[in-house]
């Protein structure tokens, strides 16, 4: 009844559902594929990628939001920004998330690894929890550049945090 009596007044019903997800489903699949590349990226000269390739991959994510936020204070139009800048920032986090799951398994003893797993996802999952939340009040207070500024401290904090990481070794 009560999708009936909300028809033609913003209800769900009124959305076309496809359009919305047609869109959401490419970009998953894109950041899928970036993911499957990212090993062969991070193993550029043979090396195990270790703490240095997680430092060199948060600089690189910082600067994406950075680079938005400077560019929404100018005449740029604001639909580019975003939508450029979220490719950007989708390429590069998943190279990120790549090298995060890699470096838990490459960091854990043979013992530890299903509980290093489980803690990172837990982590992952606070994580993004506590983004949901405060992304909101932070937009209600400051808008997009605020959003924007704020997602750079987060990965400047995963830098610094990064800094005690070591390189792989491997046995």
């Amino acid at each position: 009844a009560a999708p009936t009596a909300l028809q033609g007044r913003g209800a769900l019903q009124d959305i076309d559902q496809l359009a919305i997800m047609r869109p959401i489903t490419k970009w998953a699949t894109s950041v899928s594929r970036v993911q499957a590349l990212a090993p062969t990226l991070l193993r550029r000269g043979g090396r195990q990628p270790g703490g240095a390739a997680a430092r060199v991959w948060a600089l690189a994510l910082i600067l994406v939001p950075v680079a938005m936020a400077a560019a929404l204070g100018t005449r740029a139009d604001p639909a580019t920004v975003m939508i450029s800048g979220l490719a950007a920032f989708g390429v590069v986090f998943a190279i990120n998330s790549a090298l995060h799951s890699y470096l838990i398994l490459a960091y854990s003893d043979r013992h530890g690894v299903s509980m290093n797993v489980g803690f990172y996802y837990m982590a992952n999952a606070g994580g993004r929890l506590a983004g949901t939340v405060l992304s909101g009040w932070v937009y209600q207070q400051f808008g997009m550049v605020g959003c924007l500024w704020v997602s750079a401290a987060f990965v400047l904090v995963t830098l610094l945090l990064s800094l005690r990481l070591p390189a792989v070794t491997t046995a």
